[in-house]
């Protein structure tokens, strides 16, 4: 008979709880970069759309030109470029949850004790991921920072979760066909939405 969930299985040997406690945070990394990996694959592709040069991509993603071809080459010649459309006020969901992620980021780091700075980690560390319901989750932690903190917090930040918030209650439309995929798509708007509020600030 097999010994029952969280049983040592020899003197020495450690509970099987203790070793799944012990491992998911080893998965959730394994997981995480697993899904680096991918978005990098996707953002590679993306740049060699743009006409980049191969040693121009090896340069900016710190890989070897070799890598950055054997990259490439894995797409299917006949497979379009993806679209990307670079406008910050895009509708779709996966762009307002990249732009609520790194308006996030922003408040995490300007407001002491900022609600939403556990969501933050988990988000970059992997062990969260965007879902409807998490995003209203996240939007409640930033809710309620920006108004503790609406007096240190420059007023782009208010002005870029109104935004955010509209056009996600709303309902978030659909990407156009043959956009980029919704990981990559996410991961431009977080850098375009830090760089926007970081020249508003």
């Amino acid at each position: 008979m097999e010994e029952e969930d969280g049983r040592r299985h020899g003197p020495e040997a450690l509970t099987e709880d203790e070793a799944a406690r012990m491992l998911a945070g080893m998965n959730e990394v394994i997981r995480a970069g697993e899904e680096m990996r991918r978005l990098r694959t996707e953002m590679i592709r993306l740049f060699a759309g743009f006409g980049w040069t191969q040693d121009t991509i090896a340069r900016i993603t710190d890989m070897s030109q070799p890598a950055v071809s054997k990259q490439i080459a894995r797409c299917a010649a006949d497979e379009p470029t993806p679209l990307l459309g670079l406008a910050l006020d895009q509708p779709d969901a996966a762009w307002l949850e990249g732009r609520l992620w790194a308006l996030a980021e922003e408040v995490s780091e300007t407001l002491d004790a900022a609600r939403c700075t556990r969501f933050v980690g988990a988000l970059a560390r992997g062990r969260k991921r965007f879902t409807p319901e998490s995003s209203d989750e996240l939007r409640r932690l930033l809710e309620e920072d920006l108004r503790r903190g609406a007096a240190g917090l420059p007023a782009a930040f208010r002005a870029a979760y109104d935004e955010i918030s509209r056009g996600l209650d709303v309902g978030p439309k659909p990407a156009v066909a043959g956009s980029a995929p919704a990981s990559v798509r996410r991961a431009v708007a977080r850098q375009l939405q830090r760089d926007r509020l970081r020249g508003d600030a």
